[in-house]
């Protein structure tokens, strides 16, 4: 894995594939140095390359979430430029694994906010689970994504209601459970 870089790893065929990304994101959780050099092929001229990149770092940080906090800045000005669908749906799901100050956390519920207005059915439902992880643990915010979700249950499209109609039952769970 090592002779080769990432970005050759991840180019070739189409979108419909994610091609090599969870070989890539297997050597980054063995080689977590290798991170950083991973990261830049999110920024890559290549579409595909960006789009497997992508789909590593998700893969990465749901177990390490950690690797990520040096490249906030970086992540959340991607967030907020990028207009290819597979970035946003994957960067929807990895910015709530931030760790965020209070403007750091209004700023990505902004961001994913402007993603429930994509073309993209699976960036809008990325984006009603990351907001909805945005949220968790602040009262206001919850209850302002169960108006949310309930409304996206009742006009999203399939994936939408069903992932909202999980959330909602999430979020219910916690509201009626002692503590």
């Amino acid at each position: 894995m090592q002779s080769r870089s990432f970005a050759s790893l991840l180019a070739g065929g189409d979108r419909r594939s994610i091609g090599r990304s969870n070989e890539v994101a297997a050597a980054v959780l063995r080689q977590p140095d290798s991170f950083p050099e991973l990261l830049q092929c999110m920024w890559s001229d290549d579409p595909i390359v960006r789009m497997r990149a992508a789909d590593a770092v998700e893969k990465i940080s749901a177990s390490r979430p950690k690797l990520l906090q040096p490249y906030r800045a970086e992540l959340m000005g991607l967030a907020e430029e990028v207009g290819q669908q597979e970035l946003r749906w994957h960067l929807a799901l990895i910015i709530p694994r931030l760790q965020l100050a209070a403007a750091g956390r209004k700023r990505a519920m902004e961001t994913l906010r402007r993603y429930l207005d994509d073309p993209s059915s699976i960036v809008k439902t990325c984006a009603i689970q990351g907001l909805t992880e945005l949220s968790r643990g602040n009262k206001a915010m919850e209850a302002e994504m169960v108006e949310l979700l309930e409304n996206f249950c009742a006009t999203g499209t399939a994936a939408m209601k069903a992932r909202s109609r999980k959330l909602l039952t999430e979020l219910q769970r916690k509201k009626d459970s002692p503590g």
